[in-house]
């Protein structure tokens, strides 16, 4: 909590790995990702970004919920 897009980019880089053993089930595969709250999508990114490494043929990201920014709200 609390921190900017940026930093939250640089905490979860390096945060996922696909293990060398596990790279066949991933290749050519197409993998969906289930977020429950989304927010700035750094998380998802880098997941993605591992997986995209590792082959996969497509990732897509489900999230039941984006988080806001309270104060870029227009009521």
């Amino acid at each position: 909590m609390g921190l900017s897009a940026a930093q939250r980019k640089r905490n979860v880089a390096g945060a996922f790995q696909v293990p060398s053993t596990h790279r066949h089930e991933v290749c050519g595969k197409s993998i969906v990702l289930v977020d429950d709250v989304t927010g700035t999508g750094a998380t998802v990114e880098a997941w993605a970004r591992v997986l995209k490494r590792a082959r996969a043929a497509r990732v897509d990201v489900l999230a039941l919920a984006r988080a806001v920014d309270p104060a870029a709200m227009v009521l």
